[in-house]
């Protein structure tokens, strides 16, 4: 969940008025009878595996590189492309919590007080990630050519492995349990289980990206 929504809630809809629950209803009979193929288009992005494919395009051909004139300047607008994604997914989880029932269970102040708890403890993880990371260390940069110099293990990482995906996971397990929303609770599965879809494609072709520096730097010494 991007950090900008994070802390930011939207308002609910004044309750006990049957014109606009008339209103709510008929929204919610018109959502559904949409082409379901078309349903994933609203939250898609989850995990952003299409630019990663794009970034591992750019490893192997260096094209975009080259059509923006460096690496960094490349690895910017994809992370840019990144951010805005994850701006979209942000707004379409809160959009589909708000249109859907809320679970009568999960209200009331406990609920409330440990989704915010999770939600602060996720953005902490978040923020730190990316100041430990740095925006090209956050944002694929090692896919440009853009590699650190060493593994980074301070916090959080020195508490938590991919600590920038859990940390969202938590903030969107958060945002769920605030709005009593058992449709955030079934959208935050769905967004652990593609990062960690992305952890298993990713770490094993970073850790071939810094082996052959590896290999190449032993070859120059």
């Amino acid at each position: 969940m991007g950090a900008g929504s994070a802390g930011r809630g939207l308002p609910r809809g004044p309750r006990g008025n049957p014109c606009k629950a008339a209103r709510g209803r008929g929204l919610r009979r018109a959502r559904t009878m949409r082409d379901p193929g078309a349903a994933p288009d609203c939250c898609g992005g989850f995990g952003n595996l299409d630019l990663r494919q794009v970034a591992r395009w750019e490893h192997k051909t260096r094209k975009l590189s080259r059509a923006f004139g460096s690496p960094r300047l490349a690895c910017y607008t994809l992370g840019g492309a990144i951010l805005l994604l994850n701006l979209l997914r942000s707004h379409c989880f809160t959009q589909a919590m708000l249109s859907q029932p809320q679970m009568e269970s999960l209200g009331g102040p406990t609920g409330y007080r440990l989704g915010l708890a999770l939600l602060g403890v996720g953005s902490v993880f978040v923020l730190s990630s990316f100041l430990a990371l740095g925006f090209t260390g956050t944002f694929l940069g090692d896919y440009f050519g853009i590699l650190m110099e060493a593994r980074v293990t301070r916090f959080p990482f020195s508490v938590l492995d991919n600590p920038m995906y859990w940390g969202s996971t938590a903030v969107y397990l958060g945002w769920a349990l605030m709005h009593a929303s058992p449709t955030g609770l079934l959208l935050t599965l769905v967004v652990a289980a593609i990062y960690k879809l992305a952890i298993l494609f990713e770490e094993p072709f970073t850790a071939e990206i810094y082996r052959q520096r590896g290999s190449q730097a032993r070859k120059r010494s």
